[in-house]
């Protein structure tokens, strides 16, 4: 059995897509090891190869999925059981799953791709949207539940900031561990989120993707500051 997460405390994610400064996997591992060393109780990886490099460099666990967008379908977190066993295959301690009940693309259930993982002893993350999914998924006897897509789908609630009251629900209504994840940037948003029940909180853009942190910054100084300075 490969170690799960039962502490509290901070998982950042470790992702850069294709096109971006750090993309490629020596680069995310070295940011994984990087976190590390700050304190994070766990890492959030994309890609089998990222996984695999990440795993020989660090001791905390490895949340793992593979992002795939698949014609005919809007699920593509892990969006298929071949790709978790890939996943957790590469090396992940728990597997990230899209935990929506929305058409999947290879014509399986969420329920059939539950079973299918559980029958390998794959320890299982539902990344859910809403108060429905995350019932249903604790059901179907995962092994976390995400907030991940709060927010990324259609009928979630839009809002700009995290949604800590879907955690302090779900918190209050299952036995499983919530993981508080998607648009968290502060540390009072990780202090409110772990008071509100959740096991460990998620932050990926605001720690690990530079361009993103420094256009922050960057939209942050007002604009006759941003002209004083081009003109010296």
């Amino acid at each position: 059995m490969r170690k799960l997460i039962t502490a509290r405390g901070l998982v950042v994610s470790c992702q850069a897509y294709e096109g971006e400064p750090l993309y490629g996997p020596h680069y995310m591992a070295e940011m994984a090891k990087g976190a590390e060393l700050g304190g994070a109780i766990g890492i959030r990886a994309n890609g089998v190869a990222d996984i695999f490099v990440m795993k020989q460099h660090i001791q905390v666990p490895i949340i793992g999925l593979n992002k795939r967008k698949m014609e005919g379908s809007d699920v593509y977190i892990t969006p298929t059981v071949e790709d978790a066993l890939a996943v957790y295959a590469a090396g992940a301690n728990i597997v990230a799953i899209d935990g929506t009940k929305r058409p999947r693309p290879d014509g399986r259930s969420l329920a059939d791709t539950v079973k299918q993982l559980k029958q390998h002893k794959i320890p299982i993350m539902a990344d859910i949207s809403n108060d429905e999914e995350g019932l249903y998924a604790a059901e179907l006897g995962v092994d976390y539940i995400s907030t991940t897509l709060s927010g990324y789908t259609p009928y979630s609630p839009q809002i700009s900031g995290p949604d800590i009251e879907l955690v302090a629900r779900l918190s209050r209504t299952v036995r499983i561990p919530i993981a508080a994840e998607g648009k968290y940037s502060q540390p009072a948003e990780v202090n409110r989120a772990l008071e509100a029940g959740a096991q460990f909180v998620v932050i990926g853009s605001a720690i690990t993707r530079p361009q993103y942190i420094t256009e922050r910054f960057i939209h942050a100084i007002p604009g006759d500051l941003k002209q004083n300075n081009e003109r010296l």
